[in-house]
């Protein structure tokens, strides 16, 4: 008796478990999953709005990308902004976050606040201020002849070189204080007795840091590194808004040629366009993989 009644009780709880699963679970299918069907349907198809067929050959979309220059250009540039930008980023976002946590910093309010600051900032309003900025006659300029460093104004974002460095520099200025956020969050949860053990023990700062805060940030930098990944593969705003892809097309991004393929200049190919995006799609899905399966320290 107690048997069936343990079975009908774990039978209960399965079914309630199921009925409060069922909604999200139809939503992600119905705005999520279908979507993503039909987007590799489209994928495999040629021209644009009513006027869709099939490729022939089927996979042509996604055998002309590996030809495409400029497609290839900007997976280049992504790649690039992604190594040089992502680690800068995340490791000064980890350590202003060890030194916002200081327990005994005055005004660690108010640093955090202006630290997070620009990340309330719109997307496309920051980047329309570092263009004025870093202009020929922009404040940079000024301040840079001024000092004497350099004799004249120069154009950085006519140049490819010193464009990227511009897009590098404000996404690092951009988003540092978001990411810096979770590392606070994660160490807030690190019990003090652990760093004053390790005081005791004779550990130094870097000691400390080494051994106890990353290996128990260790989850909040995993996340926060495939969030890094998925943001700058998708980095659209700033190729747009700051540079527009140029000098010719030197700093373009994945999405901002997927974009210009899709609603910019000339005859839309939504399918192509369509290929392309499931190309991103993949590398975020293998990153994001790679990573997981590294900070993973389970058996």
């Amino acid at each position: 008796m107690k048997s069936k009644k343990k079975m009908n009780l774990l039978a209960k709880q399965s079914a309630s478990g199921w009925v409060f699963l069922t909604p999200a679970t139809i939503l992600i299918a119905v705005m999520a999953f279908w979507p993503m069907i039909q987007a590799f349907i489209m994928s495999l198809q040629t021209g644009s709005s009513a006027n869709m067929k099939w490729s022939d050959p089927i996979f042509n979309n996604y055998t002309r990308m590996f030809s495409d220059k400029l497609f290839l250009t900007s997976v280049k540039n992504t790649f690039l902004y992604l190594l040089i930008q992502v680690p800068i980023m995340l490791v000064l976002a980890i350590l202003l976050a060890q030194l916002l946590n200081n327990k005994d910093l005055k005004l660690k309010g108010f640093f955090r606040t202006c630290i997070f600051l620009p990340c309330a900032t719109s997307l496309v309003s920051y980047s329309l201020i570092f263009k004025s900025l870093f202009a020929t006659d922009g404040l940079i300029n000024s301040i840079l002849v001024h000092l004497g460093i350099l004799e004249s104004n120069y154009n950085f974002l006519g140049n490819a070189a010193s464009a990227k460095v511009v897009i590098i520099i404000a996404l690092i200025w951009r988003w540092t204080g978001y990411n810096m956020v979770f590392y606070l969050a994660g160490l807030q949860n690190i019990e003090y007795s652990v760093y004053e053990a390790a005081k005791i023990d004779g550990a130094n700062g870097w000691k400390t840091f080494w051994n106890i805060t990353v290996p128990l940030l260790k989850p909040t930098i995993i996340m926060t590194f495939i969030m890094s990944i998925n943001g700058t593969l998708q980095l659209f705003d700033e190729s747009v808004n700051l540079t527009n892809g140029g000098p010719a097309n030197a700093t373009i991004t994945m999405s901002h040629y997927i974009y210009n393929s899709t609603f910019g200049k000339g005859v839309a190919n939504f399918g192509y366009a369509t290929a392309m995006s499931f190309f991103v799609f993949v590398i975020v899905a293998i990153l994001a993989l790679i990573n997981i399966k590294v900070g993973d320290t389970r058996d």
